[in-house]
């Protein structure tokens, strides 16, 4: 019984080993997985190793005062701001390689505001390369949210999204990379990427995780489901909160971001 007791327990022990080695050393288990990393996450990145946050404010939620200047502060990333600023993706990557568009640089009414004011954009345009800048447009895109679904359905699940704060965990447009400890790949995923459909087989699998937080898949799964209760950010269930139909549209709109037509869409000014 003794003997018995011991070969039960041995793979046991070896599992809680092996499953506490995997919470602690989250560069082996980077190394092991195929850890998401999308272009808009690295943009973030980029944008904070480069200081951008430092005027924009933090996560570019503005704010920062720029005496002199028409607003009074430095612009926002956020809730549509840089729709008064930019029209094209083009736009967005000449402020950031020179400090503003060409066709604003050679007016001189626009270089007398500029002198004007306390604060100036930078020009990074011998600070980064090729790819960090598609990148970091690609981050300004989705942290604005510069476009939205023209489909009514989907237009009604951009709300339902925004209202409750699901880019708040899931990152901008869905972006992912959020820290979250003890979580299997040690982020809270987004909705773009093999990430989401690992976890987000058919639509309902989507429905209930949005509707009950989780899906049996995993909740019922012997490893996965220790992973999601171990986790420190749960996914909240909605049930109680939003009708039907609510959740229903929440799911297309998660539907049309992970479809990823909004990086491509023309940027429209206001």
């Amino acid at each position: 019984m003794k003997q018995l007791r011991s070969r039960l327990l041995l793979p046991l022990v070896a599992a809680l080993v092996v499953e506490n080695a995997w919470l602690a050393y989250p560069t082996v288990r980077d190394r092991v997985l195929q850890v998401e990393r999308s272009d808009v996450r690295r943009g973030r990145e980029l944008a904070t190793r480069l200081g951008c946050f430092t005027c924009h404010g933090p996560g570019g939620s503005g704010g920062v005062r720029n005496p002199g200047s028409k607003s009074d502060t430095v612009p926002a990333f956020r809730e549509q701001t840089p729709m008064m600023f930019v029209h094209s993706d083009q736009d967005v990557r000449e402020y950031i390689l020179d400090g503003a568009p060409a066709a604003k640089r050679v007016r001189e009414s626009y270089r007398n505001e500029m002198a004007g004011q306390a604060i100036h954009m930078p020009a990074f345009r011998n600070s980064v390369g090729e790819q960090d800048i598609g990148s970091l447009v690609a981050y300004v895109r989705a942290a604005s949210e510069l476009l939205g679904p023209s489909d009514s359905a989907v237009a009604r699940g951009a709300e339902v999204v925004r209202k409750n704060g699901c880019f708040a965990c899931h990152g901008e447009m869905g972006s992912g990379g959020q820290p979250n400890v003890g979580s299997f790949k040690g982020y809270i995923p987004g909705f773009i990427g093999p990430d989401f459909a690992d976890l987000v087989r058919d639509d309902d699998e989507l429905l209930g995780w949005i509707r009950d937080g989780s899906i049996p898949r995993l909740a019922n799964h012997p490893i996965a489901s220790r992973f999601l209760e171990r986790q420190r950010i749960q996914m909240p269930a909605y049930k109680n909160f939003l009708e039907d139909d609510e959740i229903k549209a929440a799911a297309a709109y998660v539907r049309w971001l992970a479809g990823g037509t909004w990086r491509t869409q023309p940027l429209v000014s206001r």
